[in-house]
């Protein structure tokens, strides 16, 4: 009587057949610098002058990866969006203005949908880079400019499900919207203004004077307060600190947890006792302007849980502490 395994990778190697694509498809992206070539720097330049936006077809497994490559040209500061060319045929051909550029991409360069779009864009004088993996294709010779994404062969086995072709394209993809950020001086500040809900937009664009608690929600108290006037204030605000400011409402110090733990194994009386006696005095202290991401690395150098916003005649404006950068999703 035979006995059958526990688990399929008792009879089949997973972790082979898994090196192999991975090497498969390594060839396939080292095989496209031999494509980066006066075609790619054409292209490049195109794109540059184009005065309206870039707009990116493809059908089926190429139509996917043209929605990534539309998608990471407008976030790196390429206008562009992806029509599907199918609908194209239907009046999506409306989205398409004078001015702008068409990518169109198909491994074959014989995709039937795109084929049918191509009269119309010669006659609208519409600029046209094809991608495709067969240089003789009609897209190819249709194009201004070919972009080739040949590979030798396909991931899958069976050489029919596009694997490694599209995973050319999808890097030649990358190469063109790097290649031109680069070109255009595109910064991490420009990247942030289009993405302000993700975490390198908050990162990037949001300012202390953005998350600091002020009004009435900063903990402050005056010079002459007692320490057990000071923790009322601490407790009462939740920051675990509390601004001490002078008769001329400037800043004079500031009192936090950490100094109520070392008082009282002095055993100070916090009922009858000052709190500019155990206060600090020289404490470090931002403006509303300083980035948020320069806020958290001077806390973590300084190793501090919380800051004191001022402005430059330091009158105190407002306090937040680390919870308050974890909240607005900035750490």
């Amino acid at each position: 009587m035979s006995v059958k395994p526990e688990k399929v990778s008792e009879l089949f190697d997973f972790r082979r057949s898994a090196r192999a694509v991975l090497d498969i498809e390594k060839q396939a992206i080292d095989g496209l610098y031999q494509y980066l070539d006066e075609a790619f720097e054409r292209a490049c330049e195109m794109v540059l002058r184009c005065g309206g936006k870039i707009v990116v077809t493809g059908m089926g497994k190429s139509g996917h990866i043209g929605n990534k490559i539309a998608a990471t040209l407008a976030s790196t500061g390429t206008p562009a969006f992806f029509l599907h060319p199918g609908e194209a045929s239907h009046g999506d051909l409306g989205m398409i203005s004078a001015g702008d550029l068409i990518i169109a991409i198909s491994n074959s360069g014989e995709s039937d949908e795109i084929l049918a779009l191509l009269p119309v864009l010669k006659r609208r004088g519409i600029p046209l880079i094809c991608m495709t993996g067969n240089p003789a294709s009609t897209m190819a010779k249709e194009a201004n400019v070919h972009l080739c994404i040949k590979v030798e062969k396909e991931a899958c086995p069976l050489g029919l499900a596009p694997t490694s072709s599209t995973t050319a394209t999808l890097v030649m993809g990358d190469a063109l919207a790097v290649a031109l950020l680069e070109a255009r001086g595109f910064t991490a500040d420009d990247f942030a203004l289009s993405h302000p809900g993700g975490s390198l937009g908050k990162r990037l664009l949001l300012r202390v004077g953005d998350l600091m608690h002020s009004g009435e929600q900063l903990p402050k108290v005056g010079i002459d307060a007692t320490i057990s006037q000071a923790l009322l204030e601490v407790s009462r605000k939740g920051l675990g600190m509390t601004a001490v400011v002078d008769d001329q409402g400037l800043l004079a110090g500031l009192f936090t947890d950490g100094d109520l733990r070392r008082i009282l194994d002095l055993q100070v009386d916090i009922h009858h006792t000052p709190i500019s006696r155990v206060m600090t005095v020289n404490c470090v202290t931002v403006g509303p302007e300083m980035m948020a991401a320069e806020a958290v690395k001077l806390m973590e150098t300084r190793k501090i849980n919380g800051l004191l916003v001022v402005d430059g005649e330091r009158h105190p404006l407002g306090a937040f502490n680390m919870h308050d950068l974890l909240k607005a999703g900035v750490i």
